[in-house]
């Protein structure tokens, strides 16, 4: 819709009858007038109004309407309400004893304000995004070749290894050839010698023949026996036949020998953005073992008694105990969020997932469940079986150790949401993995072994990704260690080193992805140690069952 202060040709029309094409302007109330509205906006001598000719008029803003009283202009602010007042306002009384400021001079101010923002937006704020802009088209340029120059360097790696290889196999092809000649050249030298022997047997056979059947008594006379010689039969050849032994490959340092990409970091500065890319392809550094391990911090629980500690974040950390609440903690020890299990009852074990849901097996209602957004459903429902321990895996199925009500025994399970996926149970006689009790604390390594810590067992059982076993551990031999070796919590850092908890003996063993020993914690005044937990930066947690404290852990 057209503004009726316009007309058909464009022409502006006075404010005040807008009829007529305006001429004049009043710089006081800032309103634009004709000829014929003029001696009428004259008349009102409560003002000293100030007309002008329209294209004579000053900037000064204008007054602005006054919303109470629309025959009015604001000419004052009331700094108090934060409104604009006329005078009709002023002298209602609400206003009484506020401070009031000239609405012009407030609006001049104002608009040096605006004109100073435009200013910096327009010479400073504006180019920097824009250069942002024109850094990120540069980093997205060099992107695509960056990530062709590590594929490139991936490649060529690969390639060197297998030329490797190939070399290597051909040698050791080489090798087996050259010894199968001298093998054959041997026997076949051999066989040479007991060829000639043989014919001269079978001659001196037919001599001997010839000689009984004619009777000549000069040929009887004449000949010499060589059975003497005969019988010193040729020594036998005795070789050995080569064997080859195959080095296990494991797959953890077959990754570290060949390389590893560093870690994509992306920080921001004040003025722009940097993305460090990944580094060309190098073997990561090995993590060195503390001499000493340091006590990082301790964080007190207030359960009754501890049972399980998980990590949320390297930051927050979810724990339970005996009792109904699970409960998430920073490293500061501040209690951040409380959750009630759905049936009320005690959870036997936590862990959080990859999306990073908690999840928490409830024996009793034989159930697993999820926490969501502080929603609890039930994931997994068993019947005959109780489910106790429970681990999140590497590809986001969960692994959960149960007993059976009947005959005792136990198992682990995976399941991919509610769907079971493999049982591991029995070893390649048919003779069970676990014992019947219930303490059954489990991870899954790095190289993605499965490592349960067997209480009653006394033992730590490992098992690949098949379920095929892979070795026990039961211990290690020590003057210091005198009570018996009772495994509670496991947990695998980076470098797929197996950290396990010994109850009684008040330590943590630390042995290596093939089960052999390398030291003990046991200094950071451990006080039964029941469940573990490790950072990404390889700091350990250990929730201590009596104590109901956290100790954060610096080992490597």
């Amino acid at each position: 819709m057209m503004d009726p202060r316009y007309n058909s040709q464009n022409i502006p029309l006075c404010d005040l009858c807008q009829t007529a094409a305006l001429q004049s302007h009043c710089e006081l109330c800032h309103v634009n007038l004709c000829l014929l509205c003029v001696g009428k906006h004259l008349s009102d001598s409560s003002k000293r109004h100030h007309v002008v000719p329209y294209k004579l008029k000053t900037s000064t803003p204008k007054y602005p309407k006054c919303p109470n009283h629309n025959q009015k202009h604001c000419e004052l602010y009331c700094e108090k309400c934060d409104i604009p007042v006329c005078s009709t306002c002023i002298s209602s009384g609400k206003h009484k004893r506020h401070d009031l400021s000239d609405i012009v001079q407030l609006l001049r101010l104002k608009i040096n304000d605006l004109q100073e923002s435009l200013k910096e937006l327009e010479k400073d704020i504006c180019p920097k995004y824009e250069e942002i802009k024109l850094h990120l088209k540069s980093e997205k340029v060099n992107l695509e070749k960056h990530y062709k120059q590590l594929t490139t360097a991936v490649t060529k790696q690969g390639e060197d290894w297998h030329r490797e290889i190939n070399i290597i196999v051909n040698k050791q092809k080489s090798e087996i050839d050259e010894m199968k000649t001298k093998h054959v050249a041997a026997l076949h030298k051999h066989e040479k010698e007991i060829e000639r022997i043989a014919f001269d047997v079978k001659q001196s056979i037919l001599d001997l023949r010839k000689i009984l059947e004619t009777n000549d008594v000069s040929l009887t006379s004449a000949y010499k026996s060589r059975n003497a010689e005969f019988r010193r039969l040729p020594p036998k050849v005795n070789v050995t036949l080569p064997s080859f032994s195959p080095h296990q490959i494991k797959t953890e340092q077959l990754h570290q020998m060949f390389g590893s990409l560093s870690a994509l970091s992306i920080t921001t500065e004040e003025h722009g953005y940097t993305m460090k890319t990944p580094e060309a392809v190098s073997c990561p550094p090995v993590k060195p073992l503390l001499d000493e391990p340091e006590l990082i911090t301790t964080i007190n629980t207030d359960y009754g008694q501890m049972c399980s500690v998980t990590m949320l974040s390297d930051e927050e950390i979810w724990t339970c105990g005996k009792e109904n609440i699970m409960k998430l903690f920073n490293l500061q020890g501040e209690l951040l969020k409380s959750i009630q299990t759905k049936s009320g009852k005690i959870p036997c074990d936590i862990a959080v997932t990859r999306s990073g849901n908690l999840v928490y097996t409830d024996s009793d209602r034989r159930t697993v469940n999820r926490v969501k957004n502080e929603h609890i459903k039930k994931v997994i429902k068993l019947q005959g079986w109780r489910p106790y321990h429970v681990c999140s895996t590497s590809s986001g199925d969960l692994l959960v150790t149960m007993d059976s009500d009947e005959d005792k025994q136990s198992k682990v399970v995976r399941y991919s949401g509610s769907t079971e996926k493999q049982t591991i149970q029995f070893d390649s006689e048919g003779k069970p993995l676990y014992s019947s009790g219930y303490f059954k604390y489990m991870c899954e390594n790095r190289n993605l072994d499965i490592c349960v810590a067997d209480c009653e067992a006394q033992a730590v059982v490992v098992v690949n990704q098949a379920g095929t076993p892979r070795f026990k551990y039961t211990g290690h031999p020590s003057t210091t260690k005198e009570e018996e070796f009772y495994p509670h919590g496991i947990t695998t850092d980076s470098q797929s080193q197996i950290l396990i908890a010994d109850y009684y003996n008040k330590s943590v063993h630390i042995i290596d992805p093939d089960g052999q020993f390398l030291r003990f914690i046991d200094n950071c005044d451990l006080e039964h140690p029941w469940s573990l937990c490790v950072d990404t930066r390889d700091n350990l947690f250990v929730a201590e069952n009596m104590s109901c404290k956290v100790k954060k852990i610096k080992y490597v």
